[in-house]
């Protein structure tokens, strides 16, 4: 987990780039979902956190997002993942 506050934006578009960073989340409400999701994009940038991966998500007790995820945010709320 890297938060948005310590990464200049050359060195973001760099990591994304080179798909370092392939998700997105919120570490106020513990939510995590794809960078081009519109809910992601209008959240501070002192909230903003990335993943690698999903599992790296999971493993830091955060959703999935019910916008961008919305067939594993459903699997989540039913208690399957």
């Amino acid at each position: 987990m890297v938060a948005h506050a310590e990464l200049s934006d050359a060195v973001l578009r760099s990591k994304i780039r080179n798909q370092e960073i392939c998700f997105g989340g919120n570490k106020i409400l513990k939510i995590y979902g794809l960078l081009n999701c519109t809910s992601g994009k209008r959240m501070k940038k002192a909230h903003r956190v990335f993943f690698a991966t999903e599992q790296e998500a999971r493993q830091n007790n955060f959703r999935p997002c019910y916008r961008c995820l919305k067939e594993r945010y459903k699997n989540w709320k039913d208690g399957l993942i």
